[in-house]
């Protein structure tokens, strides 16, 4: 072999050498990147008539397992619903009160309940007036409490939903951009591995947003789909879109002044059910639309019951209980009556008249101004009945609505309104509870499995800063040998020049 021919395969190889090094930097510098998939540069041998002339590089590519991405991707959006659940029920969960402690639906109904009992012993007793006005205001509030929690979370879910619908769209685009850098670099032979390394960091992105897969095409790009079949845009010019919108208590999906998600003029709300979009319009549209309409039924009844014996202790602003059908945002303005507010004595008198029928409640006389200061008739009439399974004597009490409710007219609850008002409250507390708890334990579960394939996957496809360190002092090495090749071929050559002059 000529001294050119080995200072030429010397040098080949000493530029193969520093492309690899390139490469191991890239994978050392995106170590912890997530999404970024380790890279490696392909390496051939060159020959001439079968006598090796060096090594040549190829392109760098990915080291990649692509169903194990998938899986990746999948559990990332899992993660992300079930997180933004449990984190909006659990803000609701801080304001219900602890059972136990005195402060949650059930206990303040029994603090009520005892305040008349109390009452019953010595009804003339203004203080004793007071202090169970005083234990029904405490009541009220903790429900518009609870009502206001409910209501935040769900504008908070509307409001992230329009955010993570900008997001969406900015990523898909950016995929649209690479998409298209992919295409071209793939026509003149380059390696197009960083920008799939980019690309990927998107799609987890937009996984997290929609749970949407990635399909790859023929000539290098990707589509994106939901779980539902939707084919997520890419073009910039094509982006889906939501406002804005203040929500109250009577606004609903579809059609009652809550806003749709669409593409290209058409609703795709229902198509999005995956990821923290798809979290959010679980919460603003069911979860919380159902949680609202126990609370007002909840806050309906009770008004009922009492005000059907005769005391209208609980009430609106003016006075006014709705029925069943009109209880609507009820919980966020259910208060004291303020003319049992006014004149604590009330609870003793009663506040209107009773005709009494069979299937309702008896007939009863309020107490008269002047009347007997010893009156217990309302109190007993309370304590047996509105806090009771009867209306009267052998007369169920008419079930709390537990369907038909909400400003739709479509939320059934996943209890019945029979039994006494405490009944209902516990009914209520406990199922929010449960649904509480059931995110939760979700978000755990799908945070673990989540933890475990991203394990995997850094092991399998990522960095590992150790290996590539293996590699590097392997490269240090060849490239010494290289450069001592190139020396020795110099130094031949200038002995051979000296020699000739």
């Amino acid at each position: 072999m000529s001294i050119g021919a080995g200072l030429a395969i010397a040098s080949s190889g000493l530029t193969a050498i520093e492309r690899q090094l390139a490469v191991v930097s890239q994978n050392v510098a995106n170590a912890n990147t997530p999404g970024y998939s380790a890279e490696t540069e392909t390496l051939s041998s060159t020959t001439a008539g079968g006598i090796g002339t060096g090594v040549i590089s190829g392109v760098a590519t990915r080291q990649l397992n692509t169903d194990m991405q998938s899986q990746l991707n999948a559990s990332i959006s899992n993660q992300s619903y079930q997180s933004a659940m449990a984190a909006a029920l659990s803000g609701i969960d801080q304001v219900m009160g602890a059972p136990g402690e005195g402060n949650d639906l059930p206990s303040l109904v029994g603090a009520v309940q005892s305040s008349f009992a109390t009452l019953l012993s010595d009804p003339s007793n203004p203080a004793q007036q007071s202090a169970l006005v005083t234990a029904a205001q405490t009541l009220t509030s903790q429900i518009n409490s609870i009502a206001g929690a409910i209501g935040t979370a769900r504008q908070a879910a509307q409001t992230t939903m329009v955010a993570d619908i900008k997001n969406l769209n900015r990523s898909l685009t950016q995929v649209g951009t690479l998409n298209t850098q992919i295409v071209a670099l793939k026509q003149q032979g380059l390696s197009t591995a960083d920008l799939e390394n980019q690309r990927n960091v998107l799609v987890q992105t937009i996984a997290s947003l929609t749970g949407a897969k990635s399909v790859p095409q023929p000539n290098g790009t990707i589509a994106l789909y939901t779980t539902t079949g939707l084919q997520l845009p890419t073009d910039a010019n094509h982006p889906l879109s939501t406002p804005s919108a203040t929500l109250g208590a009577n606004a609903y999906y579809p059609g009652g002044g809550v806003p749709a998600i669409t593409l290209n003029g058409q609703d795709v709300t229902p198509l999005l059910t995956d990821g923290t979009i798809g979290a959010s319009l679980q919460l603003r549209d069911a979860t919380l639309p159902k949680l609202q309409a126990g609370l007002d039924s909840f806050s309906q009844g009770i008004a009922s019951r009492f005000s059907a014996q005769g005391l209208t202790l609980f009430s609106d602003s003016s006075g006014n209980v709705p029925n069943a059908t009109g209880s609507v945002g009820f919980s966020n303005a259910v208060t004291v009556n303020p003319a049992v507010v006014k004149n604590p004595a009330l609870v003793r008198d009663g506040t209107q008249a009773i005709a009494g029928n069979a299937t309702g409640a008896s007939s009863f006389t309020p107490n008269p101004p002047g009347g007997p200061a010893g009156f217990s008739t309302m109190i007993q009439r309370v304590l047996k009945f509105a806090f009771g399974k009867d209306v009267q004597a052998g007369v169920s009490q008419p079930v709390t609505a537990s369907s038909g409710l909400g400003p739709s007219g479509t939320i059934a609850l996943n209890y019945t309104g029979a039994g006494t008002i405490s009944t209902v409250a516990t009914n209520f507390a406990s199922d929010e509870a449960a649904i509480s708890s059931d995110a939760q334990a979700a978000k755990a579960s799908s945070s673990s499995l989540t933890n475990a394939l991203t394990t995997q996957f850094s092991a399998t496809n990522g960095v590992s800063v150790d290996q590539q360190m293996g590699v590097l002092v392997a490269l240090q090495n060849a490239y010494a040998a290289n450069a001592k090749i190139v020396g020795i071929a110099q130094q031949m050559w200038q002995t051979m020049e000296a020699m000739i002059s």
